[in-house]
């Protein structure tokens, strides 16, 4: 479990994933609404360099030290190192008022994401707090092709160390969502064609 968190970044560049994640962000966050943005899972910090060069007021944390001084290099005062066991936000970060919570490609690696749903919750104003998760899309479509193509012990090999543990679709991510006292606003679906999406966008808002 240790390696995991402290997985070591060796890079600053953006991944694959962040050239569709980021453009859909960008259709959910608008600086007047979204104030003060937290993006927890932030890694290298690449997607969160992005937003706040698209005037959004955002600041990462993560468990991972070589990806917050990656992070870190260009906006030293906007990262910190956080692993979500600790329930709280680290001292650098816990004089500001987050509005917001972006986690992007985390939560399918965690054991408990319940857990984690209700730390985001705890860290947001419980009128209007939203929370905007993303995650790999599994839909009924994409499964049944990635099972007829052959193609699943590809798909979810468990002999890839640090992988995915949790398979998430729009319906049970809202699910998670709701038991926690979010309601689902907004769907987006993210790479490839509809309904064979590589990821998924979920909003919950607080009311």
């Amino acid at each position: 479990m240790s390696q995991y968190k402290d997985f070591n970044f060796n890079t600053s560049d953006s991944p694959q994933s962040h050239q569709y994640l980021g453009q859909g962000l960008l259709r959910l966050l608008d600086p007047q609404k979204n104030k003060c943005i937290l993006d927890i899972g932030c890694g290298n910090g690449a997607l969160t360099h992005f937003l706040i060069r698209q005037g959004l007021d955002c600041y990462g944390v993560d468990a991972s030290v070589t990806g917050i001084t990656y992070a870190s290099k260009d906006y030293p005062e906007r990262f910190a190192i956080m692993d979500v066991s600790s329930q709280q936000l680290p001292d650098k970060l816990s004089h500001l008022a987050f509005d917001t919570i972006i986690s992007t490609e985390v939560i399918e690696h965690l054991y408990d994401p319940r857990g984690f749903v209700k730390l985001c919750k705890s860290l947001l104003p419980q009128q209007g707090g939203q929370l905007i998760l993303s995650t790999p899309y599994h839909g009924y479509l994409k499964n049944l092709l990635v099972g007829v193509s052959g193609s699943w012990d590809r798909h979810m090999d468990p002999l890839f160390d640090g992988g995915h543990i949790k398979m998430w679709s729009r319906a049970t991510l809202s699910r998670l969502l709701e038991e926690q006292g979010f309601k689902v606003t907004d769907f987006i679906g993210c790479g490839r064609l509809p309904y064979l999406w590589k990821s998924m966008l979920i909003r919950g808002v607080l009311s």
